[in-house]
């Protein structure tokens, strides 16, 4: 049943399920709009090389490599020299000002991206950096640093040292994609990946601003998966965001990647496949399916796996090269929302090279859970003309826009239950390598849109690195 499932769904490509209301948005509410209110420079000169097609400072899954707090924004990147800087400034400031935090970059891969968090219970900013199936680097600030921004001085002895632990907890000798995030009640959690593409689980630590303690484990990597093609017994489950929602929740989309390529139409492509979703209400110690069923325990040995009932919320196979970590967002109303991308069936079954078949005919989608529960899919009608990923946002009223590679934003309007996708911003100007870092939490602080890209170059000619503002509808 799975297979024919799984068989179907290609074979569908891209078809536009009919789009419910909302169920948040009023007739009087103002559809998506962005007005561009300026842009600043944080590096003329930032380290440029393209790695994995994609840049060490312009990750779209460099969570919070830009964030907002009481009133002041923070970005953290790699200088032409490899130094670790962050940089703050009030907002609506023109100007940035930068501290070296004591690390320099180990090597050219993109994958070692700055990741920003901030534990509200003590007021710091936490850093991880400079991994990709190796050790971290962590680095965090003295205490109060983030609840007085405009008394305390902005200088590297607000920073501790360099540290390859959390104060001393030790994770795992493999570890990649650092994602912190802010719980409701004030703590500060790590989410990362441990061991490598293919054969890896996701984990999660949490600070309560004493100490570090690891959760453990909440994802597996055994079990089999079968397509029409072959077999794989191991995969990694890659995700495309963790995110809490006003009301507590913890949500996290995903897809899978099989370590064994036989799964595959052709060895060109890339073996993602399927799009699941999971949650928790309990602060990531226990995981349900969208029907609710308990299907993982963090730190347990019963763990999310991809032989579980429930998961997938939109299933597809390993022949259309489905992108892996790209988007989510939650509305007003704590319903999950999801950025995925593939090449449609309409324009071939198999695709023989990611990277070309995703730029010349790739395609977003966006994949929402509406207010009577279900699973609905829109193609947003903008070629991606790159095989990278897009990013998602909602505003006030519950209006998504999608984040293009280039800098390029298309919106769509709850009232329309998202079927009204339109370019708004076409990135001109801009000369954007490609991904870009979304600051997720100026939109609900203030209503703008801010983001962080990085100019095209060529070899490792360092280039300019840029914070651009959209104010959004008030």
């Amino acid at each position: 049943m799975r297979r024919r499932t799984l068989l179907a769904a290609a074979f569908a490509g891209a078809v536009v399920t009919p789009a419910l209301a909302s169920g948040t948005a009023r007739a009087a509410d103002p559809g998506p709009s962005v007005t561009r209110t300026g842009t600043t420079t944080l590096d003329s000169q930032a380290i440029f090389f393209v790695s994995y097609d994609g840049l060490v400072n312009n990750n779209a899954f460099q969570k919070n490599g830009l964030l907002t707090y009481k009133g002041y924004q923070y970005a953290a990147w790699y200088t032409a020299d490899r130094n670790a800087v962050v940089g703050r400034r009030a907002l609506g400031a023109s100007t940035w000002s930068t501290v070296k935090v004591g690390h320099t970059l180990r090597y050219n891969d993109s994958h070692n991206v700055i990741s920003m968090g901030v534990s509200r219970v003590d007021g710091r900013l936490h850093l991880n950096m400079d991994s990709h199936s190796d050790g971290f680097t962590y680095v965090k600030s003295a205490a109060g640093l983030m609840d007085n921004p405009g008394g305390l001085s902005w200088t590297a002895s607000r920073f501790g040292a360099p540290q390859s632990t959390l104060d001393g907890l030790a994770l795992t000798s493999q570890f990649t994609y650092p994602q912190f995030v802010s719980t409701p009640d004030g703590k500060l959690q790590l989410s990362y990946r441990v061991a490598v593409s293919g054969n890896g689980r996701n984990a999660l630590a949490e600070y309560d601003g004493t100490k570090w303690t690891n959760l453990g484990e909440w994802s597996s990597s055994t079990g089999t998966y079968s397509s029409e093609h072959g077999s794989s017994t191991a995969r990694n489950m890659y995700l495309h965001g963790i995110d809490y929602d006003r009301n507590g929740r913890l949500h996290s989309f995903f897809t899978w990647r099989e370590q064994n390529g036989a799964v595959m139409c052709n060895g060109g492509g890339i073996t993602n496949h399927d799009t699941g979703y999971v949650y928790s209400d309990d602060r990531g110690r226990t995981w349900r399916n969208n029907a609710g069923t308990v299907v993982g325990v963090t730190g347990g040995s019963d763990k999310v796996s991809v032989n579980d009932a429930g998961l997938v919320v939109d299933p597809l196979n390993p022949d259309h090269s489905l992108m892996n970590q790209e988007s989510q967002f939650t509305d007003s109303a704590g319903r999950p929302h999801a950025i995925i991308s593939y090449v449609p069936g309409r324009f071939g079954q198999c695709t023989t090279n990611y990277v070309t078949d995703r730029t010349r005919n790739g395609r977003a989608f966006h994949v929402r859970r509406n207010a009577s529960g279900t699973w609905q899919k829109t193609e947003i009608p903008v070629p991606l003309n790159s095989s990278q990923r897009t990013k998602l946002i909602l505003d006030k009223y519950d209006n998504a826009y999608a984040i293009f590679p280039f800098g390029r934003i298309a919106g769509a309007s709850a009232a329309s239950g998202y079927t009204d996708w339109k370019i708004l911003f076409d990135g001109s100007g801009l000369n954007a390598f490609g991904e870009v870092v979304i600051d997720e939490m100026r939109v609900a602080q203030d209503g703008v849109l801010s983001f962080m890209y990085q100019e095209k170059s060529s070899g490792t000619t360092p280039s300019a690195l840029h914070v651009i503002d959209f104010r959004l509808p008030a």
